[in-house]
């Protein structure tokens, strides 16, 4: 069973990430704002991904180092949990969220890219700067050493919105970890 486990203490934050790719008991998520937990917890559930995220941070200042140290801890306890032979490598899925939608498109290739298309209309969606959604797959991306394509197609609430983004990021991973016992599928040969 795949698992891995990352600590990242520094003077912005302290955190604490379990990811086990192959199921686990039902997730624990803290990181002291409501709706980025929720949208962590949609993650896990959707992906099937075990998942145990403990953050303390300076959220006295705000919660950019919190969102986007979580999603650099995240990334590399995939990083260190997922490797790149034998897996399916790309994951692509497209995710309803009532009048939502949005779609995600991953490839486990060794190389940290973010593309992100879509915005939010208001400026936080319970305790959550919108603007931190981006920085947090950003943070992922670049230390799970995957490309990353997030579209937020449309939508007028944001909350679905979010919510959509999440569970397509959800799927697409689910896909591109899947097991196929095979070589990386690489023309080179190896990636």
């Amino acid at each position: 069973m795949r698992s891995s486990e990352i600590k990242r203490n520094t003077a912005e934050t302290d955190i604490r990430v379990r990811l086990l790719p192959d199921g686990g008991e039902k997730p624990v998520i803290s990181t002291g704002i409501g709706f980025f937990d929720h949208m962590l917890t949609a993650f896990a559930v959707h992906s099937g991904f075990g998942v145990e995220i403990a953050c303390k941070g300076d959220l006295c200042v705000d919660g950019h180092h919190t969102v986007e140290d979580v999603g650099i801890a995240l990334g590399l306890a995939f990083a260190r949990a997922v490797a790149r032979d034998g897996i399916a490598r790309y994951g692509n899925f497209t995710a309803p969220m009532d009048e939502a939608l949005a779609a995600c498109s991953i490839d486990v290739c060794g190389r940290g890219v973010l593309v992100f298309n879509g915005a939010f209309e208001t400026p936080s969606i319970g305790g959550l700067d919108t603007q931190l959604i981006k920085e947090f797959f950003r943070a992922f991306a670049s230390n799970a050493q995957a490309t990353l394509h997030i579209n937020l197609l449309y939508g007028e609430n944001d909350h679905h919105k979010c919510e959509a983004v999440f569970k397509a990021f959800a799927h697409a991973v689910k896909e591109a970890v899947r097991i196929t016992g095979g070589d990386a599928l690489s023309t080179k040969g190896s990636l």
